[in-house]
């Protein structure tokens, strides 16, 4: 029965031929819409982001006034004084990233898999698991921030038994900010990962468990490889906000002063020092820099047609 799946496979593999692409001008107009938010809310910005940070200081030397130039200066001014921002911004998203994978996975597996034969869990659990997206970001990390403070029961509870040093402290420090990228992102990495388990032929399972593989090699010859576009669109719903995430290393929330990544140095330099080339020129390099990676890694991972 389990090799049933082999066989509809194989016989519905009958070769399609290419539809004709023809222009058509009612598909051109259903685009315009389309094409004109595009423009006016991607293109637009992104311009004049790219005129902003090729900007120099106004002759007259008042802060915040700049004239238009082609300072291409700019950018090497930004990443030789700000790199640690930069690579540190990218370590804590790749970290967060992994954890939120290794975290999520089994989550998304029982509510996939294990839960599919009752219907009303696995929406409970689905609901469980978006239900942080009914309080603001901003709550949820305040509330962390209380619950890691040096005063919580948390940190009370673990100096008590010994597990941290008296004068030792968790928000402030780089795993309080992991902690909370990893958190804040979580539902991003799961519901991805569920969407492909939900839809998982359990046939391929139990060929795998009548061939009598191991239940790890099942796992990663069948499972793993059947969920791929679910972790791989995971990841990167999770890497690309968390690598530009300005919240969780604040020191206002769970960072320090020691804890700073890329756009809290965005925040500082446009809405503190004024500096709006430098923001700009930052900005850029940000989304160049993960354009690049992404690629490297949609690449590597075989799923081309995602770019």
């Amino acid at each position: 029965m389990a090799f049933g799946a082999f066989g509809s496979t194989a016989t519905s593999a009958v070769p399609v031929e290419p539809a004709v692409r023809r222009r058509s001008p009612v598909a051109l107009f259903l685009l315009l819409p389309g094409i004109l938010y595009l423009a006016l809310f991607f293109l637009a910005p992104l311009f004049s982001l790219i005129l902003t940070s090729l900007q120099q200081p106004s002759l007259t030397g008042d802060i915040g006034a700049y004239e238009t130039a082609f300072r291409w200066e700019n950018y090497t001014t930004v990443i030789t004084q700000y790199g640690e921002h930069i690579v540190r911004s990218f370590s804590y998203a790749a970290i967060a990233t992994i954890a939120a994978l290794l975290f999520s996975y089994p989550l998304a597996y029982f509510i996939g898999v294990k839960l599919r034969p009752f219907p009303l869990m696995q929406a409970l659990a689905l609901t469980l698991v978006i239900a942080p997206f009914f309080i603001s970001f901003l709550l949820r990390t305040l509330a962390w921030k209380q619950i890691l403070s040096d005063d919580g029961f948390f940190v009370t509870s673990l100096k008590a038994v010994s597990l941290m040093a008296p004068d030792a402290h968790i928000t402030g420090e780089p795993i309080a900010v992991i902690f909370g990228l990893t958190y804040n992102f979580i539902p991003f990495m799961t519901l991805p990962i569920y969407t492909s388990l939900e839809k998982l032929d359990l046939r391929y399972v139990e060929a795998g468990n009548d061939l009598y593989a191991s239940p790890a090699r099942t796992f990663f010859a069948i499972t793993l490889p059947l969920s791929a576009p679910g972790v791989i669109s995971g990841m990167l719903l999770t890497f690309i906000p968390a690598a530009g995430d300005y919240v969780n290393a604040s020191r206002d929330f769970l960072g320090s002063t020691e804890t700073p990544m890329i756009g809290n140095v965005i925040e500082a330099n446009f809405l503190v020092l004024q500096n709006y080339p430098a923001a700009a020129a930052l900005s850029i390099v940000l989304m160049a820099t993960i354009l690049v990676l992404v690629a490297i890694y949609v690449k590597r991972s075989g799923t081309e047609e995602l770019i």
